[in-house]
């Protein structure tokens, strides 16, 4: 496997690289889009189980079968990268929508109650006070949305443009177990260490749940 690695190290880094950006991009895009779904379930109580039913029928789309009916609705190649891109990043708004709806929610009742009484006008309240609040669960939505892309970039090694997902196919066609291992390690390495990244944004952002704890 070291060998391998060493006579491959240009396309395996090239393959890690498109991999972290297919995966990450459409995390930053669909968490971005969940925002104001989330808040307007969370607000129009009519809205939530169209809005939070409709996500999971988004999100229960075989990935698979995504990638291939995009090209059909929006201008893009089967074979663009920008394919995955947006299948990720519906996949990942899905998810994080009910995730952004739950957290909101969540600190309803005496939290929003008391920023009312202390003169906090509705916006100022949202971003001051409700979502810093709802940021754990939130955060702990965006953790599995991006293990979950991690994962999901693979499947684009079948229509061509996969990321890492490229070593396991390679490794199929060649009857290689090398690439294959490499390809593995790399995909659970990555995720851990995105799954930090966030786990530590989390308590930069939280101070208040770690006062709390102890």
């Amino acid at each position: 496997m070291i060998e391998y690695f060493r006579g491959n190290h240009d396309r395996i880094l090239t393959d890690l690289g498109q991999h972290v950006w297919l995966a990450l991009v459409p995390v930053v895009l669909g968490a971005l889009l969940s925002l104001p779904l989330g808040y307007l379930a969370m607000r129009r109580r009519w809205l939530y189980s169209p809005i939070i039913n409709g996500g999971g029928v988004l999100y229960s789309i075989p990935s698979l079968a995504l990638f291939v009916v995009i090209p059909a609705v929006i201008p893009v190649g089967v074979l663009s990268p920008l394919n995955i891109v947006i299948a990720l990043t519906i996949y990942t708004m899905a998810l994080m929508t009910r995730t952004v709806a739950d957290g909101l929610s969540s600190v309803q009742g005496e939290t929003t109650q008391a920023a009312h009484a202390l003169g906090y006008r509705p916006w100022a309240q949202l971003v001051g006070v409700e979502v810093p609040m709802a940021l754990p669960v939130i955060l702990a939505g965006l953790r599995v949305a991006t293990v979950s892309n991690i994962s999901l970039v693979s499947v684009g090694a079948i229509i061509g443009v996969g990321g890492l997902g490229d070593l396991f196919t390679r490794g199929l066609q060649l009857d290689f177990v090398e690439p294959i291992l490499i390809g593995i390690i790399l995909s659970v390495a990555l995720a851990a260490l995105c799954d930090l990244g966030i786990v530590a944004l989390q308590r930069r952002l939280t101070p208040w749940t770690r006062v709390g704890a102890r």
